[in-house]
């Protein structure tokens, strides 16, 4: 493969034919012939194993414990394959964890290529595929709880955690450190590039299982690394890097505006030439770029330079990921988000910041991600070695350009004013730079906590209780201050727990639970058993109907059970379990906002007064009231609830009430560099809505809600549906390559009750535009029709138009789809729909009629109408 700097890649070794893993496997088992047979296996893929992952294969077959401690890019994962195929081979059951769903996805489906799909299942708390397999892929808290709800008695025989480090996390760490504690028969595999001094948890680790603990450390890189500090712009940094030809560069930002940002800023700089633009031109072909930040990214990567976040819809990252392994991106601008796995091949690491905002405060990187960062520059089998550069902080640069520019006359360096840090800037430079990178990954720090739902399950797991609990608080890594604090907070939940019943101590101290547990108890959404309680308290059939008034008037749940409309109210009881998608809570609330000082401005309320008012004014919470009281009432028998929080919110109801299609809705809440996120809680949400509402609960228009979004997040991003559905048959995906392009989403047509509601969310647009009286919107949208004269006959008749949940309902449309047509696939035709407008008196005398165009729809991937009268019957 040649890049398009013109480096060339060494065609790598193929020898015929290719073993598989399984077929080799040892029986009897033993561990010499394992070894013999892995080597085999590793052979026939031309491979040869690095004398650490030599050293690592045979402590593991060996059936000691092995911490992996060794540099990216020395063939960890192929350690954690060993580990896995000698458990198969004996006949037991492994685990691999790791710290995100994208990773143990991206695991399973590399497992189920060399395992095959029967030995391979996964569970993340929202999918769980093939779980009685001998091998399991899952997140660290799934694998943490089974430990406390099952003990020793679970049914584990190995543990692979892969980005140990994690361990160390103030918020996560417990559920690297549970298994540890709660499993003392299980080998363990605990690999990550930068863990520090372990030597505690070596020592504990022996003394637990009694079995020995082999520490593989202090390996040199394959790929060694060059460090540079440098004092220049960034753009002449990145024009000097590519002239040496150590591209691919991914410059690192600790934000994701700074990394679009800094994109924009080097698209004028010539990455690549002519015949490197035709490339990634030919590669990209059909690939669409449907929303505004796609169009951005577009000419970002057709002139060489890729942008990788967290906040961009899953498609344009594998593309930009697909393009940089292909040797077509020359510049990649991201966040220290590829310190996390992230499947990148990149040269080198230009970081542009030692200091970073970490959700609370600024402060400096630690060693260990100063190296998780760094140590994604080289590519073993392509590069010789890997390039990291710091650049000073722009102070700096800014300071010594100035000293150039005045050369050697003293007076002209008299008289330069230093330019300061800027305000709340955490001092750092060259000093700090040569520290980090001498600096050895600081010492995991434990951070165990108890929570009711941990208790819960330790009682779950019967036996000698007071003893199990006990060992929990006082036998794991904390020093005994903080194990008293941790004692204490387990003495006050179990109390909790005997007051509200759900504990009970019968005779000679016996401690059990008076309720039944589900068997995934705190794996999967912790707030559904809240959901479908509070569901439960919803009227199917108190529907709006046309004409009814009023309906809406209680959507915060005061005084009454619902709005109006039991589809949305379980919509938005759902939404409550969900994690925030905080930047749409905040752009919510900032419009919600604007929009109040406008109005109070135009009612003459003072200053001091509008600022008061405005502090009462927060992102919608439909339902808020119900879903409190329901939630105090739920704990009072469930009080483990009271571990997670309970967040109303409006994101799927919000889009859906305002008739908007993905697009319109990121570009209303200005929301362009987190369009992915959006669309993660919209298919979570999806998800959530889909396996969480019992069948019974569903109504018709439910059901309609469902599948109109499923279809949304299909027709934006395929990959978050398909993905889901794909691990029904993992074989089929683990065994294609992905194109650059991927394949189009199923015909939005062909879903006729999605797209139904997508044709009457088109239509109902118009309902909300009119009853404002938004005549140049309405324009805009059907440049054919006469919309101003329209309204003023209809006001000549009414004063207002409905747009209230009676006003939306289905029996207000009608569909004539007679002249729809499908052939091999494609649609023709059209579809007349009617809406009728509900008007105060319900006289229901008006109608807005349209065509619907199916060609065009399918298409575009959404309901392609015109209007062509509005008229009054």
């Amino acid at each position: 493969m040649t890049s398009v700097d013109g480096t060339s890649a060494p065609a790598p070794a193929t020898p015929e034919p290719k073993l598989g893993l399984v077929t080799l496997l040892p029986d009897p088992y033993d561990a010499d012939s394992m070894f013999e047979a892995f080597e085999l296996w590793t052979t026939s893929r031309g491979i040869t194993m690095y004398p650490a992952q030599e050293e690592a294969v045979m402590e593991l077959v060996s059936e000691a414990h092995v911490i992996l401690s060794t540099p990216t890019g020395t063939g960890k994962s192929l350690v954690a394959i060993a580990a896995h195929a000698a458990c198969l081979a004996q006949g037991g059951r492994s685990y691999y964890t790791a710290p995100i769903k994208a990773l143990v996805s991206e695991k399973f489906f590399a497992l189920v290529e060399i395992f095959g799909a029967a030995n391979v299942g996964m569970v993340t708390g929202d999918s769980s595929v093939n779980p009685d397999a001998p091998i399991i892929c899952c997140t660290a808290e799934i694998l943490a709880n089974l430990a406390l709800r099952q003990g020793s008695d679970a049914d584990v025989d190995q543990v692979v955690m892969d980005e140990f480090h994690y361990y160390g996390d103030p918020d996560r760490g417990w559920a690297w450190q549970l298994p540890l504690l709660m499993l003392p028969d299980v080998q363990f595999l605990l690999m990550s590039a930068t863990l520090g001094d372990v030597t505690e948890i070596v020592e504990d680790l022996e003394r637990r299982t009694q079995r020995d603990v082999s520490l593989v450390t202090g390996v040199e890189r394959p790929v060694p690394l060059d460090f540079s500090y440098v004092v220049a712009p960034t753009h002449e940094t990145v024009e000097k890097l590519v002239e040496e030809r150590k591209t691919p560069i991914y410059i690192v930002h600790f934000s994701q505006a700074a990394a679009i940002e800094r994109a924009q800023a080097l698209s004028s700089l010539k990455v690549v030439d002519r015949a490197g633009r035709d490339a990634i031109a030919d590669a990209i072909g059909g690939f669409r770029f449907t929303t505004a930040f796609g169009k951005v990214l577009s000419r970002y990567v057709r002139a060489g330079i890729g942008v990788h976040h967290a906040g961009m819809l899953p498609r344009y990252r594998r593309l930009v990921e697909t393009l940089a392994q292909k040797g077509l991106l020359r510049v990649i601008c991201g966040t220290d988000t590829l310190g996390v796995g992230i499947n990148v091949p990149i040269r080198t690491v230009l970081i542009t910041a030692l200091a970073k905002f970490d959700g609370q405060r600024m402060r400096h990187l630690s060693a260990r991600e100063f190296h998780q960062i760094a140590g994604r520059a080289g590519r073993a089998g392509y590069d010789t070695a890997g390039t990291v550069v710091v650049e000073a902080p722009e102070h700096e640069i800014e300071n010594a350009a100035a000293v150039r520019k005045a050369g050697d006359d003293e007076k002209k360096r008299k008289r330069i004013v230093k330019k300061k840090a800027p305000q709340g800037f955490v001092s750092w430079g060259e000093k700090s730079f040569e520290k980090l990178v001498s600096a050895e990954p600081e010492p995991l720090t434990s951070h165990m906590h108890i929570t009711a739902s941990m208790i819960i399950n330790v009682i779950a797991r019967g036996g000698d209780v007071f003893g199990n609990a006990k060992k929990l608080v006082y036998d794991n890594h904390e020093k005994p201050a903080r194990q008293r604090e941790l004692a204490l907070r387990a003495i006050g939940i179990f109390r909790t727990l005997v007051t509200a019943g759900i504990v009970e101590i019968g005779r000679q101290g016996r401690i059990t639970l008076t309720v039944d547990l589900q068997a995934n108890f705190a794996l999967n959404q912790p707030l559904s058993p809240f959901a479908l309680a509070a569901i439960e308290l919803l009227d199917p059939d108190a529907e709006a109907a046309p004409g009814d008034r009023g309906s809406e008037e209680n959507t915060s749940g005061e005084g009454a059970v619902g709005s109006g409309h039991y589809a949305l109210d379980v919509v938005s009881i759902i939404e409550s379990t969900l994690d925030d998608p905080r930047p749409v809570l905040s752009q919510q609330q900032f419009k919600a906002r604007g929009e109040a000082v406008a109005q109070m401005k135009a009612d003459g309320i003072e200053y001091e007064e509008r600022m008061e008012r405005l502090e009462e004014i927060t992102h919608p919470k439909p339902l808020e009231g119900l879903l409190a009281q329901s939630f105090e009432l739920f704990a009072q028998h469930e009080p483990w609830v009271r571990d997670f929080e309970l967040s109303p919110k409006s994101v799927v109801r919000d889009m859906f009430e305002r008739a908007m299609s993905f697009a319109e809705y990121v570009n209303f809440y200005q929301l362009m560099r987190s369009e992915g996120l959006v669309l993660r809680y919209l298919s979570d949400a999806y998800k959530a809505t889909r396996q969480t509402v019992p069948d019974e609960a569903k109504t018709e228009e439910l059901l309609d809600i469902i599948e109109w979004l499923g279809e949304l997040v299909r027709q934006v991003d395929s990959s978050l549906i398909d993905e889901w559905a794909s691990l029904v048959d993992p074989e089929q995906q683990a065994a294609s390559d992905e194109p650059v392009v991927p394949p189009a989403p199923p015909s939005v047509v062909g879903n006729r009750r999605a797209f139904t509601v997508l044709v009457r969310n088109e239509m109902f647009r118009r309902v909300q535009l009119a009853a404002l009286q938004r005549d140049e919107a309405l324009a805009e949208l059907d440049p054919d029709v006469d919309w101003s004269k329209a309204l003023d006959d209809y006001f000549d008749d009414h004063d207002t138009m409905g747009v209230d949940a009676a006003a939306r309902s289905p029996k207000l449309l009608t569909i004539d789809d007679s002249e729809g047509r499908q052939s091999g696939g494609l649609w023709s035709g059209m579809w007349h729909v009617e809406q009728i407008i509900d008007d105060p008196a319900g006289d229901h005398d008006w109608r807005i009629r349209a065509d619907v165009d199916l060609a065009e729809s399918h298409e575009a991937g959404e309901a392609v109408l015109r209007v062509t009268e509005v008229t009054r019957l």
